[in-house]
């Protein structure tokens, strides 16, 4: 098809190509004038034609830590990562979906961390780390794109610009409870359970929050946590745990050292897998 147009009195001018950009790749959906490419899995995004309006944004979520186990810390969020007002150049990016990192399942087992997800050499985000765990296993909180919670010591740190860091537990004396998970909006608590809260993002045309942190175990109700988090396992109430909700990167809740109420579950759990999402106008 030609674009290719005549100004009056000097004849045609040459062909610019389409003012939109073109692509494929992903599930797509269409909000208004705009395009939104979602990734769930792995796969391909492809330029066909940059256009000559190609205004990009992109989400691009790791996958989120791990929970630890016997009133661990809850599992960091993946890392998060957003930008508007960029210009992808047409060719092929590699998409990358972060998977969630494993709890610490068993006595000497370390909770682990979510993978990167990656949107070709654009960005990559950092998988979140694991919470600490009990018995053999590393007490602190791990590494990530926010940090896992404690058990005992220092919470994980953050990717800087991608997170924040895990709760720090203070109180060596007090076993029975782990630190929240970092989010990417707040850290984990400090000397308590609850995880640090994600953030919320319109970029497919309505508001969903990600990358929450994980629930800390305690033995209580266990650490709340929000925007995809898990929340933690305890030993009383709701001492259910629950993992990072797919497809958002959040932490894993970690798990309580003793007995759930009947007919609970309350061993860690994993973090949730991460996502890729762009969005560009296709029309005016």
């Amino acid at each position: 098809m030609s674009f290719g147009y005549q100004v009056l009195g000097f004849g045609t001018v040459a062909d610019a190509g389409p003012p939109f950009m073109e692509a494929t790749g992903g599930t797509i959906t269409t909000d208004g004038d705009f395009k939104v490419h979602s990734f769930t899995s792995s796969g391909t995004f492809t330029v066909t034609n940059s256009g000559t309006q190609s205004d990009v944004s992109y989400l691009v979520v790791a996958g989120g830590g791990g929970g630890g186990r016997d009133d661990g810390g809850g599992g960091g969020a993946g890392g998060y990562l957003t930008a508007s007002s960029v210009t992808l150049a047409a060719q092929a990016y590699t998409i990358t979906i972060g998977a969630g990192g494993i709890p610490g399942s068993s006595p000497g087992v370390d909770s682990g961390e979510g993978a990167n997800s990656v949107l070709g050499s654009v960005a990559t985000a950092i998988g979140g780390g694991g919470g600490g765990s009990a018995e053999g296993a590393s007490q602190t909180g791990h590494d990530g794109g926010s940090g896992g919670g404690a058990r005992i010591g220092d919470g994980g740190a953050a990717t800087s610009g991608q997170g924040n860091r895990g709760g720090n537990d203070t109180n060596p004396g007090d076993n029975a409870r782990g630190s929240g998970g970092g989010g990417a909006g707040a850290q984990g608590t400090d000397n308590g359970s609850d995880a640090g809260a994600g953030l919320s993002n319109s970029i497919t045309g309505s508001s969903v929050g990600r990358a929450g942190g994980g629930g800390g175990g305690n033995r209580s109700s266990g650490g709340t946590a929000s925007d995809g988090g898990g929340k933690g396992g305890g030993t009383s109430g709701d001492g259910n745990s629950h993992a990072g909700t797919v497809n958002t990167g959040g932490g894993g809740g970690s798990g309580a050292g003793s007995a759930p109420p009947a007919g609970q579950d309350n061993t860690p759990k994993a973090g949730g897998s991460g996502i890729v999402i762009i969005r560009y106008q296709f029309q005016a």
